[in-house]
């Protein structure tokens, strides 16, 4: 039987996989074909509707040989969108992107309609023709043509930097509102205590890999069948090497307690509510949606590509972001309790210094000489100041002082200076609010 983990794994492979779904598209081809060729009755199509052998023949040619060259075509703007994402945007990016159902769809109507086509070509003789097959092999190539439209369309119009982080903001923000609800549901009950001395086990990792997702209920369930409770000391997202431990298990028994009774989790087990991989996802890590943020606009700031205002368009998604993470509580550390509300697992979470720091220091450091990006950041901070609760505040406030020092060193001049000291949401542009 498969483990939890090898199942996520599994269906992060489909999710990105663009060879999966066209497949499917490329089978029911060939049997619509055979339903197509079994239903062409002799009192349908109309006779307006019927085709030649030589015709048909022709027509689903040209609709075979039309597909192929629709299908480089698509394969050709991939490469681009590759090419992209690359040079200007961030390369983790494309693990988002091949997950793209609009590219699947379109793909698998190309191969379905080369496939349902194909079929049809071998059944047509001299006084046999698939009537209904070629008029719906037509209908297929309409389909497929206003799909691509639609397809380009989006490639043109959602593959700017601007669109892209919004789009990976508004998933890493519900990521966020989705982990914060399962963790308030599975919250404990406040007398139970949290095991605070050592752990009596340690479950190690065979492979090494970072850390894609938890199955959290399938961790409580099998830390309260022993009545222990498991501590995870990694961050999701935490690359972990081989042989490193992967899971405390505090409470309940040690293994040398085997012969009295009790019995000890199975290490596979455990291991296997863990998915590793090769890179990060954003299933469970909100955080790493905010380094893909990060990372285009620190690329907008390079000296190759030079666009601060990409990289002010980008920290209007980045505030959005640090809006929603700032209103709720961040502890650092979160418990989870089974239906009796024993604590039975203690997960590492990242604080709101964690996400402000990610946010932020990059930024400022690759953009300290862009008077635009100085003004746009301490916009950001102040906001953050008029709305956070007062616990996240201390961080903002070290924050804008270390923005002011970036600014003193960047700009020597002392009028320069006093405009880069400005707020200004639009980075220059906008009204800016005078300073405090």
């Amino acid at each position: 039987m498969m483990s939890w983990a090898s199942v996520f794994r599994l269906r992060q492979y489909a999710k990105s996989s663009l060879w999966i779904v066209p497949l499917f598209g490329l089978v029911l081809g060939v049997i619509l074909a055979e339903c197509a060729i079994a239903a062409d009755g002799a009192d349908w199509p109309p006779s307006g509707w019927r085709y030649s052998a030589t015709t048909a023949s022709g027509v689903l040619s040209a609709i075979v040989g039309a597909m192929v060259a629709l299908l480089g075509f698509v394969v050709t703007i991939g490469v681009l969108v590759v090419q992209q994402a690359t040079g200007t945007l961030s390369p983790r990016y494309m693990r988002l992107w091949y997950r793209d159902r609009l590219q699947k769809a379109v793909l698998a109507t190309f191969t379905g309609t080369f496939a349902f086509a194909f079929s049809l070509l071998r059944s047509i003789e001299a006084n046999s023709v698939p009537d209904l097959g070629v008029t719906l092999a037509g209908v297929a190539v309409a389909v497929s043509l206003l799909l691509l439209l639609v397809y380009l369309n989006r490639f043109t119009h959602n593959l700017r930097p601007v669109a892209i982080a919004d789009l990976v903001g508004r998933m890493g923000e519900d990521v966020f509102a989705r982990g914060a609800l399962a963790i308030r549901r599975a919250a404990p009950r406040q007398d139970k205590p949290v095991p605070s001395g050592g752990p009596v086990a340690r479950i190690h990792c065979e492979h090494g890999g970072a850390i894609q997702a938890f199955n959290a209920a399938g961790l409580v369930a099998e830390a309260a069948r022993h009545d222990c409770t498991f501590v995870v000391p990694h961050l999701i997202g935490d690359f972990v090497p081989p042989g490193a431990v992967l899971v405390e298990v505090h409470g309940g028994t040690s293994a040398s307690d085997v012969h009295g009774g009790r019995s000890v989790p199975d290490p596979d087990r455990v291991t296997g509510l863990v998915a590793l991989g090769p890179e990060r996802t954003i299933e469970q890590d909100p955080a790493f949606a905010l380094r893909i943020l990060v990372d285009i606009a620190i690329r907008a700031l390079s000296p190759a590509v030079n666009d601060p205002t990409t990289a002010v368009q980008v920290l209007n998604h980045v505030e959005s972001f640090l809006h929603v993470t700032g209103g709720s509580p961040l502890p650092g550390r979160y418990v989870l309790a089974d239906g009796h509300g024993r604590p039975r697992l203690v997960l590492r979470g990242r604080d709101w210094e964690n996400y402000l720091q990610l946010a932020v220091s990059e930024i400022r450091d690759y953009g300290a000489s862009s008077m635009q990006v100085c003004r746009r950041l301490r916009a950001l901070l102040e906001g953050l100041l008029d709305t956070l609760p007062a616990a996240h505040l201390p961080a903002v406030r070290t924050e804008l002082v270390l923005l002011q020092e970036s600014v003193e060193r960047e700009f020597t001049d002392p009028a320069r200076r006093a405009i880069a000291q400005e707020a200004d949401r639009q980075g220059i542009g906008g009204e800016h609010r005078a300073q405090q």
